[in-house]
């Protein structure tokens, strides 16, 4: 794949990855696993699923001493360092197992076995997952992504602009914008940052109007604590105020703030 198709599953992998981080959160009662994201992040790993008793497992290839890396798809989302019929007689035992004292042991502690655990593991797939992407890029490539984003500019395409806005504000650490910044109707992005005393603080801020086709810019911070320039958003979103760019504009500033490798 291309930077971008690996730019794009980035993306989705950290959004699929936060989607099971949401359903890993205590709560009263439990949550449970968001199962299908978590089945589409191990869908693109080289682990492979087997069904055994009532398990769901995704393993590894066993390495010469037979041990394998074993992910166990439930509310724990544990990841083992062992055999799969250790792992299953840890999580699924039958009777007849569980009547020996040593198989208790083992049913009642699985430390000595298990990697991680929940957030830990998923974090670790995140992270392996991502290591395999090649992220590398150059001017020529950025410079096709700033036309593709002007094409869809001029040609009210919308999908397409989100989409190069999406891979700017990846390739620029920003994020969506948290709640007091966010519009209706609007995308908003930009780096977020904890002021001092509590405020939150964005700077810059990228706007993209999708009922009217617009694309703005803020490049000053604009900060929950700033009352003018809370307004001057607001008024910017309104078209009651100009923004510091706007139109291909946002474009240009946004591909020549990434920086390039020597």
């Amino acid at each position: 794949m291309g930077f971008r198709e690996n730019l794009l599953k980035k993306i989705q992998i950290n959004q699929l990855s936060e989607q099971v981080r949401r359903s890993l959160k205590p709560a009263d009662p439990p949550q449970k696993i968001d199962r299908a994201a978590m089945q589409n992040l191990l869908g693109m790993s080289v682990y492979t699923h087997r069904h055994e008793r009532d398990l769901d497992l995704y393993c590894r290839e066993p390495d010469a001493s037979g041990k394998q890396d074993i992910l166990v798809l439930d509310n724990e989302l544990k990841l083992y360092r062992t055999s799969v019929a250790d792992v299953v007689l840890r999580k699924s035992p039958t009777v007849k197992e569980m009547v020996s004292i040593r198989n208790a042991i083992k049913i009642l502690n699985d430390k000595d076995v298990v990697v991680s655990s929940k957030v830990d593991t998923l974090e670790a797939f995140r992270r392996e997952l991502i290591g395999t992407l090649d992220l590398s890029y150059t001017q020529a490539d950025l410079d096709a992504l700033g036309q593709d984003g002007r094409e869809a500019l001029k040609n009210n395409y919308a999908d397409g602009l989100i989409e190069v806005l999406a891979l700017f504000s990846e390739l620029l650490g920003y994020a969506t914008a948290p709640k007091p910044f966010q519009l209706r109707h609007f995308h908003v992005w930009g780096k977020v940052d904890t002021a001092p005393g509590g405020a939150v603080q964005m700077e810059p801020v990228l706007l993209y109007d999708q009922m009217h086709h617009r694309l703005k810019m803020i490049l000053t911070p604009t900060s929950t604590f700033d009352k003018a320039a809370m307004q001057r958003l607001s008024q910017i979103s309104k078209d009651e105020a100009k923004a510091d760019l706007e139109g291909d504009a946002v474009l240009a500033e946004l591909k020549n703030r990434v920086p390039i490798a020597n």
